[in-house]
């Protein structure tokens, strides 16, 4: 059986972009691997489309049970991982992980959180799930697992939804809701769109000597910074109306998540502490101006916030 790079959530925000991108970065190279794209729903139409691509096989499989055995028997050797931030993120994630090091895999790929956040005293509780797992890796312990870990900003689609829902619903109705935005009003913020991150990882699993990217930490952001008031510009632009009341800093958002993760009696203080993730973006830690230089080289992110605004708007 010919090795294997196993794209674990390939359905997902940056997977798929790695499945897309993967192919015809491996034409250029000296082996040929297949690609495994894990899903759990062969039949969605994003997994049709994906087993469509050459050199692609997509299996049901949810990664938080792929074993030891499960790695050898499909011979995998390079793997990408996005984990969720749930609570139990850090006991799913690092199983993986210790799999992956004992079935032999030479190199994963992981999608870390904003790199101003991921440190042992961030106030919110999913960067440090992820500062433990960089930790966990770096470990003596796992050297034989050669690791990347993409620290990538807060992803354009989630900062910009509320500003195309208003605008939508504006075209739609002629009235405005309170427009929520997660920014600040002035403090620049260089989010990024998760096909640019995909495509990053695709570029580092492609390479053949990984070693030089081993036990790194790479900050992506944007190629463009972006602030609330640029956002309520946009709006206003396409509404051709002033936006009537905005709510910067808003993290109203949390209420929702609680109410899906209570019914799984996780603690009320740990998931509320998510409320505090975007303190540093409001501090201006997070501009495009901390991308590290290692990702310019390799694969600048193109896509700008108002290019995933017209996406968004087309939808």
């Amino acid at each position: 059986m010919t090795p294997s790079i196993l794209i674990a959530g390939s359905t997902g925000n940056t997977g798929r972009a790695v499945v897309q991108t993967l192919p015809k970065l491996l034409q250029s190279t000296q082996f040929g691997h297949r690609i495994i794209a894990l899903t759990r729903s062969s039949s969605s139409p994003v997994a049709q489309e994906l087993a469509k691509l050459p050199g692609v096989e997509v299996i049901e499989q949810n990664w938080v049970e792929i074993t030891t055995d499960w790695l050898r028997e499909h011979q995998v050797v390079r793997a990408f991982i996005a984990s969720h931030n749930a609570p139990n993120q850090f006991a799913e994630e690092s199983t993986f992980h210790l799999n992956a090091l004992n079935a032999g895999v030479k190199y994963v790929v992981r999608i870390s959180t904003t790199a101003a956040n991921v440190r042992p005293d961030c106030p919110a509780y999913y960067p440090r799930q992820h500062w433990a797992i960089e930790a966990l890796l770096g470990s003596p312990e796992f050297n034989n697992l050669q690791w990347t870990s993409l620290q990538p900003n807060v992803f354009s689609p989630l900062i910009l939804s509320p500003a195309i829902e208003l605008i939508k619903k504006y075209h739609k109705t002629g009235e405005q809701d309170t427009l929520r935005l997660m920014l600040s009003e002035d403090a620049p913020v260089g989010i990024i769109d998760p096909d640019d991150v995909g495509v990053i990882a695709a570029y580092l699993l492609s390479r053949d000597d990984t070693s030089v990217h081993n036990k790194t930490k790479y900050v992506l952001n944007g190629p463009e910074d972006i602030t609330g008031k640029k956002i309520v510009d946009m709006v206003e632009q396409h509404i051709g109306t002033p936006v009537k009341d905005v709510s910067y800093k808003d993290v109203s958002f949390i209420d929702a998540m609680y109410e899906q993760y209570a019914a799984t009696n996780q603690s009320k203080n740990v998931i509320y502490s998510t409320t505090r993730a975007l303190e540093t973006a409001w501090e201006g830690k997070c501009s495009s101006a901390t991308t590290s230089k290692e990702i310019l080289e390799l694969a600048a992110p193109k896509r700008t916030p108002a290019d995933v605004f017209k996406t968004l708007l087309e939808e």
